[in-house]
């Protein structure tokens, strides 16, 4: 059994895709680019700014589920180049109270709206 987990504090899908499916007690986060949700206002440009944003989507899907970066048990990082990463590790583990969870980060050609970062996760009670 799953169940949909949506937050008008994050960005609606562009896509035909979720926020988040819970099923038992895993939460599958879609991966989150930086759209401010309060007024749809695309982010891009500033990396760290672009990845902040993202952190902040992510962080209302898991508030949503009743949970916290705390539960996050894995996250995929997507960027649009990897000299992007310095800046985008110091934001993402500025969320995070040690115990940071397994993750990989890799450069890929293109990301949705040509954003700069893109940020998944799964989690777990």
């Amino acid at each position: 059994m799953k169940t949909i987990i949506k937050t008008s504090k994050a960005p609606a899908p562009i896509g035909p895709y979720n926020q988040a499916v819970m099923t038992g007690n895993m939460l599958f986060i879609s991966g989150q680019i930086a759209i401010n949700p309060e007024n749809e206002h695309l982010l891009v440009g500033d990396i760290e700014v672009e990845t902040r944003q993202v952190m902040q989507n992510l962080q209302a899907i898991l508030e949503e589920a009743g949970m916290s970066f705390g539960h996050v048990i894995k996250t995929s990082i997507f960027l649009s180049d990897m000299a992007h990463f310095n800046l985008v590790n110091e934001v993402y583990g500025s969320f995070f109270e040690g115990d940071f969870p397994a993750r990989e980060t890799v450069a890929v050609l293109g990301l949705p709206k040509n954003v700069n970062v893109e940020i998944s996760m799964i989690a777990a009670r």
